[in-house]
């Protein structure tokens, strides 16, 4: 096949694939995790953590915990952070913060999802 050939083939493949309907590209999988771990978050009956934390694009935030941002840079361990949403009583049995996995208020897989969305704040 010559040279001249086979750029007459790429360009007619190339010409095919623009003519494709575009696709609708998909959200990346942590994207969608974190738009749900937003919404538990911000659940006043799942989550919660408006009530004693301030996370940005939160109304009425509270004050008695620490505000949640640069959680990566406090827990670069997600499962250190993990464990203390399972029950903060384990680190500090005098936390306000009730344990969310050991009271079962969320699921294994709710309690996965909310530490996605806050380590990635």
């Amino acid at each position: 096949m010559t040279f001249h050939r086979r750029i007459g083939l790429i360009t007619a493949v190339l010409l095919c694939l623009g003519s494709l309907p575009p696709t609708q590209a998909a959200s990346p999988p942590e994207t969608n995790v974190n738009a749900t771990g937003k919404k538990l978050a911000f659940d006043r009956r799942k989550g919660n953590c408006l009530a004693c934390h301030q996370i940005a694009g939160g109304d009425s935030a509270g004050n008695i915990g620490p505000p949640l941002i640069v959680i990566k840079t406090r827990y670069p361990d997600k499962a250190v952070l993990r464990q203390r949403i399972w029950d903060a009583t384990a680190f500090n049995p005098e936390t306000p913060m009730p344990p969310f996995g050991r009271h079962k208020i969320l699921t294994e897989k709710e309690i996965d999802i909310l530490v996605s969305f806050i380590w990635s704040l």
